[in-house]
């Protein structure tokens, strides 16, 4: 089988799942032939095509979430720049951003089959001109309103909607296999953004002499064109890749679907809320401390423990994987209120540290259990398992579950910002997160993992 030009004869396997191949009138590199699941096909072309595509969408979805989180560091340097925000408000701008972009995760899951994966990855990325181009600007005003900064943050949204297209589109490359880990690889480049930014960002803003915050927009336009650019030149477009609306409908009446979105807030939710609160968090719980330098540790361990999840979960299953890392993120938020109570920021970086890493593999395994789950559940008229609609309908899923677990990175920096508020603390917010942790452990045992259960002796 090749990516050669063919009739336009559907044949038997076409039907069954497997897109023929035809030179299209549609503009753009567009791939007919797709069926990474023959062994043969794989090994000759597949691998290598899908192996193309995954860097130039990792580099883009890195870049989308460097500019969804740049708030999450600029705000620290906001009084500095003469802004006089509350904290509470310097919460909102934090927040925003992860609210606008988890809205936008269902409109870009649909602009993938909608569009083609290389046509999509082009617009999204230079979408990420207007949230950098804004705040390079308004950054240098003072006198700029707080709800005018609120909603040039707001605009850095597009950024978190790039992680749904990118997903959706990179699923539709591999082969069930494999798509555990590559799928957290994609991931994993693109939170490794959150830390670069926060490594970056602090170091460019003040090289040189006094504070430049407009920097902190202006250095990422070079790399949105050149995202843009080996979009254009290097990714395909998949006419295999299709999400039709009927099949996120369906998706949206199974149990499951929101089984996993609910622990998706859990594991992802945790990982892009920390990240966006961490280095505010630090700056005024210990603000005789210079450890600010130190908040991208948090989303470079998480980012890095993403893709080991997914592999791990390959091999032992990811509702395995996703117990073990609510455990140990209920204890890392233990630990991070003893490090609390005793004042020590050494300790309490330990405890956010090993919170980072278990959320972060525990992104990994939740995305593998979307497709373990719908290959299970999904059965044609002969009771067999309909692996095209289950794909369909798994792609409708990482679409729905991200765009639910991404409304973590909103709640977590309000919860915050509230228990500081009104207890003038952060341990009833810890308190709060852990006891959420809880629930989503017995939630993932009892559906996947209980003796008895409708998918226990399936390796989900």
């Amino acid at each position: 089988m090749t990516l050669e030009a063919r009739p336009e004869v559907v044949t038997p396997r076409e039907q069954a799942g497997a897109v023929g191949t035809v030179d299209q009138p549609r503009k753009g590199r567009w791939i007919d032939v797709w069926d990474p699941e023959d062994t043969a096909f794989w090994a000759e072309k597949g691998r290598r095509v899908a192996q193309r595509n995954l860097w130039p969408s990792i580099f883009a979805e890195f870049l989308g979430f460097s500019v969804w989180q740049l708030w999450s560091i600029v705000v620290v340097s906001l009084p500095a720049a003469g802004f006089a925000y509350t904290t509470d408000q310097m919460f909102w701008l934090v927040a925003l951003p992860s609210l606008v972009g988890a809205t936008l995760r269902l409109p870009y899951t649909f602009a993938v089959p909608r569009f083609g994966g290389r046509n999509w990855t082009i617009v999204s990325a230079l979408l990420l001109l207007i949230p950098t181009i804004g705040l390079a600007f308004f950054v240098s005003r003072p006198d700029t309103p707080f709800w005018l900064m609120a909603l040039v943050a707001a605009t850095a949204g597009v950024g978190g909607g790039n992680f749904a297209s990118s997903m959706t589109n990179i699923s539709f490359f591999y082969p069930e296999r494999d798509k555990g880990f590559a799928l957290g690889l994609n991931a994993a480049g693109g939170n490794l953004g959150v830390a670069v930014v926060q490594l970056l960002v602090p170091i460019v803003i003040v090289a040189g002499a006094g504070l430049t915050l407009n920097r902190a927009g202006l250095i990422w336009l070079p790399l949105i064109a050149l995202a843009a650019i080996l979009a254009w030149r290097v990714m395909d477009n998949l006419s295999a890749a299709t999400s039709s609306f009927r099949a996120s409908i369906a998706a949206a009446k199974r149990p499951h679907t929101w089984v996993i979105s609910f622990l998706y807030i859990g594991t992802f939710g945790s990982f892009i809320g920390f990240s966006a609160a961490f280095p505010l968090l630090i700056k005024t719980t210990f603000p005789e401390i210079a450890g600010v330098q130190l908040a991208f540790l948090g989303a470079l361990v998480g980012s890095v423990a993403r893709p080991f999840g997914g592999k791990l979960s390959d091999a032992v299953g990811g509702a395995k994987v996703t117990v073990c890392a609510f455990v140990v993120m209920g204890l890392g938020i233990l630990a991070a209120v003893v490090s609390l109570n005793a004042g020590s920021f050494p300790g309490f970086l330990v405890s956010f540290l090993f919170l980072f890493v278990a959320s972060g593999a525990g992104n990994g395994s939740t995305y593998r259990m979307i497709p373990a789950v719908f290959r299970q559940t999904t059965r044609d008229l002969d009771g067999g398992t309909d692996l095209v609609r289950a794909k369909r309908e798994a792609a409708a899923c990482i679409g729905i579950a991200s765009a639910i677990g991404a409304y973590g990175g909103f709640l977590v920096p309000r919860g915050f910002a509230m228990s500081s508020g009104h207890f003038g603390s952060l341990v009833p917010a810890l308190y709060c997160f852990c006891a959420f942790y809880v629930v989503c452990l017995g939630v993932t045992y009892f559906c996947y993992l209980r003796r008895g259960g409708p998918l226990s002796g399936e390796r989900v």
